[in-house]
């Protein structure tokens, strides 16, 4: 017995050596991407809150320790309030929209037709469109001088419209021009979860009966549901940090502020006018950032027991 023991001492003595050498290696291939988030968003995010605490100068300088008061004034403030509305509702419009809009495409593009390739080609196209590739098409489409939109109401006889001048239609243009931009990224992942789902299960509901509709409802949606958890947060993360269409479509946040999206409010606060204040944007910051924790947490906890993962 003491053989045997002895024995399995240099073995157990072994495996913990392996062990820590597996681990010394996983964390050697971490450190450079580590070292990456460390210097470009860690660190980002750690000043970002503390400057926060002070009153900043437009150059940068902290004047004076001010502690959380600045981020309670920014909380209570009538700005803040109407950014977060306005950002809320560009997500109302933008996410939902999205989700519909390319699982639909994903659905036409999973069918078995000749020629299919090309429509999928064309349906992801816009995800190697940038924000101001996007936002200078659609102010062809629809802008109020030079817009396609315009010219060709202009040839009807009908008078021209400004949709992003508009108080009432600014968010609308915008959303839709976010909708078209996102929908290729979108598509891809739903495709990606539709060409997962087994074959043999609808072939089955089909067997038995079951009808096209319910073949969806029954099988291939709650086999969706975790590429759908997904792209509803990315989309919603998308859309509380949009700025690039806001301000090449509707410069200065809209009409009457229209389009004054929390991202936005943040840049006009730091670097627009002489009035900049460093402190304030960087409290505005701090707190998009816990909404959007907050946010997600909370999708992940209301929405994943609706999730059905197939194992």
């Amino acid at each position: 017995m003491n053989a045997s023991v002895g024995a399995a001492a240099p073995v157990g003595d072994a495996r913990r050596r392996r062990r820590r050498r597996e681990v010394s290696l996983a964390y050697l291939l971490v450190l450079p991407s580590l070292l990456v988030f460390g210097v470009f968003a860690f660190y980002p995010l750690v000043r970002t809150f503390q400057e926060g605490l002070y009153l900043v100068s437009p150059q940068g300088e902290r004047l004076r320790f001010l502690g959380l008061e600045q981020y309670r004034d920014v909380l209570v403030s009538e700005t803040f309030r109407n950014s977060m509305w306005i950002t809320a509702k560009f997500v109302v419009l933008t996410v939902p929209g999205g989700l519909v809009l390319g699982l639909g495409l994903a659905l036409l593009a999973h069918r078995r037709l000749k020629g299919i390739a090309i429509f999928r080609t064309v349906f992801s196209s816009t995800v190697a469109t940038s924000v101001a590739v996007a936002s200078v098409m659609w102010l062809t489409l629809i802008g109020p001088q030079f817009g396609l939109l315009n010219y060709w109401l202009g040839r009807e006889g009908t008078n021209a419209i400004d949709l992003l001048q508009d108080p009432n239609t600014a968010l609308y243009a915008v959303a839709l021009s976010t909708i078209w931009q996102n929908l290729g990224a979108v598509f891809i992942i739903m495709l990606a979860g539709l060409q997962a789902v087994p074959d043999e299960l609808l072939e089955a509901a089909r067997i038995d009966g079951a009808g096209a509709w319910s073949r969806f409802r029954h099988i291939t949606l709650p086999l969706l549901s975790p590429v759908l958890l997904f792209a509803s947060v990315i989309l919603t993360l998308n859309a509380f940090q949009a700025f690039g269409q806001i301000d090449l479509l509707t410069p200065g946040g809209g009409p009457l502020k229209s389009t004054n999206v929390i991202v936005y409010d943040i840049y006009d606060k730091a670097f627009r006018g002489g009035s900049s204040d460093i402190g304030v944007a960087s409290a505005t910051a701090g707190l998009l950032f816990l909404v959007l924790l907050a946010l997600t947490l909370a999708q992940f906890r209301f929405l994943e027991r609706r999730v059905f993962y197939a194992g």
